[in-house]
């Protein structure tokens, strides 16, 4: 299986590109998508590089299912808005072209790559060209990005063994929004 994993950001986004067969991490390809020649102001035309960049790595690698970070809630929400909004062109861009998207927090990305949630990002970078036998440190952006493609390799492995044995895998409801309010 190949899986894209992606670090989004509205000024650089990090993509990953592994394949996996049974326990085997390969690397196929890592790198970032920068916004960065574009005015600060210029959202709209830095969701088009977003979404333009995600498509041709789709076209490229052509990998079979994606991950994405789940954003979290910044100190400053407008900062966290922004985010939100290349988030959501990076999502955008891979369902258009049909790929199924799962989704983990940095956290759990930490906790499946270096084996805690706190670890900083030279660990993670570390840890990721060991588990991919890499020559050297990846950037970080694509550091994380490939360990979201790594987290995903992890737990989508898990998942289907539960679904096989006929476990029920059902949407979580808590923290989800209806008519308006959070719960």
């Amino acid at each position: 299986m190949r899986i894209l994993g992606i670090d989004p950001g509205l000024q650089t986004t990090g993509f990953g590109v592994i394949d996996v067969q049974g326990t085997t991490l390969t690397y196929v390809a890592s790198g970032t998508i920068k916004t960065t020649h574009l005015p600060l102001g210029d959202l709209p035309g830095r969701l088009k590089v977003l979404y333009d960049g995600i498509r041709e790595v789709c076209d490229r690698y052509q990998p079979e299912v994606a991950t994405v970070e789940i954003i979290f809630v910044n100190v400053n929400p407008q900062s966290t808005l922004l985010l939100g909004q290349a988030r959501g062109a990076c999502i955008t861009a891979l369902v258009s072209r049909d790929l199924p998207v799962s989704e983990y927090t940095a956290l759990q990305m930490k906790k499946a790559v270096v084996g805690h949630g706190r670890a900083a990002k030279p660990q993670v970078q570390e840890m990721v060209r060991r588990l991919l036998r890499l020559p050297g440190l990846p950037g970080t952006d694509a550091a994380d990005a490939l360990g979201m493609a790594i987290t995903h390799a992890h737990a989508g492995q898990a998942m289907a063994r539960i679904s096989d044995a006929g476990g029920q895998l059902q949407r979580r409801t808590h923290a989800m929004y209806r008519d308006g309010r959070s719960y």
